[in-house]
């Protein structure tokens, strides 16, 4: 019986610990993706989020096995951020809120992003070999 529950225990200290490790990853902002409400492209693919939203945890890692080019923006960091999200859901700061090529939506999926991507913004779309397009005149 004891080895039994030493292989049980075992079991959920590897998970705690490969969770904790998720959430740490997941939580972290992205080196050259961060980015201040001022500074955001937002012609472009801003993602809104705040740590612990266990949303903004799933789609920002999804988006990262996107070529997707996005920026980010912690609105628990940036009050302006935080104030337009408010704006386009309905008085609430309810996150991950993405806009694309201006165009607000609250709480998508990453399939829902990559066709709102595809209608308003397809330039932001990696090519088929894998690089970038090129910018449109």
């Amino acid at each position: 019986m004891s080895a039994i529950s030493s292989v049980l225990s075992t079991t959920a200290i590897s998970f705690l610990a490969a969770y904790t490790l998720w959430l740490v990853l997941t939580n972290l902002p992205r080196r050259g993706y961060a980015s201040s409400f001022k500074d955001a492209d937002h012609g472009g693919v801003v993602l809104y989020w705040r740590p612990g939203c266990r949303f903004c945890m799933r789609l920002r890692l999804r988006l990262r096995f996107t070529r997707l080019s996005y920026h980010e923006i912690n609105i628990w960091k940036d009050q302006e951020a935080a104030r337009f999200v408010r704006s386009v859901a309905d008085g609430n700061e309810t996150v991950p809120t993405v806009t694309v090529a201006g165009r607000a939506m609250v709480n998508p999926s990453l399939q829902q992003l990559i066709d709102a991507v595809k209608v308003s913004a397809p330039q932001l779309l990696p090519a088929e070999d894998g690089r970038k397009k090129p910018s449109q005149p």
